[in-house]
């Protein structure tokens, strides 16, 4: 019973300490939502599913103070937004270190949609490597939570039983699965939006479908498959390149070319306004064009 109880008080400790980080979001007409504090000088992450406008919104700190936010920036493919507030001093909290995060692990998931703290327990359900969500952002890891999602805490942190920062909770990414954004992630969004005030991300101006290519070629590349060429957008920069319909992309940069995923996460880490090589099959024989990576409007 001991043991039990002395969980329960450190359960409650983690919340108290880390719910000083979470804020409320005013930012849509219905029930409020969550999210937290990332830097000390006022920058703070939410999910973007739930800032509906672009002005008048409203962040509710943990000492009960409202304070107006600026939108800085938002990417919907990773659900993530970022806003600015006034303010210089807020707590942080300590990441995470990856490698300790292990499926098991108990987990609590705070928000804020009212004026306290809320939690719930769990633990993490499934962990995986890099992914894509529906909306082609790209996750650093898989994190998934058996945590029950109440309404308000999407953007809210998903921290660990001692009060680390695992990644930002979204209900939007995968229906009816509760999944964490990594800080990895987070990080990387974040100094994009800071920069930018969104994601830049590599544009060619093809679509594409897999084709199996043939055996010499596969001999050849010791590769199964590629992407053909079925439409390219005029005056793109794959059309400017001399790619055209029937061309198959088989490596852009040095980077092996299977299916549309290997062909969005090159595309998604390419520095743009920037030739870039691109291996294709023409009349069944490899040929090297230099195609300029645009940018995705």
């Amino acid at each position: 019973m001991t043991t039990i109880s002395d969980l329960s008080i450190g359960l409650a400790k983690t919340v108290e300490n880390a719910g000083s980080v979470v804020v409320r979001i005013d930012a849509r007409r219905r029930f409020p939502a969550s999210g937290f504090v990332w830097s000390e000088d006022g920058l703070i992450v939410t999910a973007n599913h739930v800032v509906r406008r672009d002005t008048k919104i409203d962040v509710g700190l943990a000492d009960g103070s409202q304070i107006a936010a600026q939108l800085v920036g938002r990417d919907p493919s990773t659900d993530l937004a970022l806003l600015k507030v006034e303010a210089n001093g807020l707590t942080t909290l300590d990441e995470a270190v990856e490698e300790n995060v292990q499926v098991g692990n108990l987990v609590l998931a705070l928000g804020r949609p009212g004026g306290s703290v809320q939690a719930t327990l769990g633990i993490v359900s499934a962990l995986g490597s890099a992914w894509r969500t529906r909306r082609g952002g790209q996750a650093d890891r898989y994190i998934q939570t058996d945590v029950l999602m109440y309404p308000g805490f999407s953007g809210g942190p998903l921290v660990t039983a001692g009060g680390s920062l695992i990644g930002l909770n979204s209900s939007a990414l995968m229906q009816g699965v509760s999944i964490t954004l990594p800080t990895t992630t987070l990080r990387r969004v974040v100094n994009a939006l800071q920069e930018h005030g969104r994601v830049r991300r590599g544009y060619l101006g093809v679509s594409t479908q897999i084709v199996r290519l043939q055996e010499d070629m596969r001999q050849e590349l010791g590769q199964k498959s590629g992407l053909l060429i079925v439409a390219v957008e005029p005056s793109s920069p794959a059309d400017e390149a001399g790619l055209t319909i029937g061309d198959t992309i088989v490596k852009l940069g040095s980077t092996t070319i299977r299916r549309h995923d290997d062909l969005l996460a090159e595309l998604m880490g390419a520095e743009l306004d920037t030739k870039m090589p691109v291996t294709i099959v023409r009349g069944g024989e490899l040929q090297t064009l230099n195609v300029k990576i645009g940018e995705q409007s």
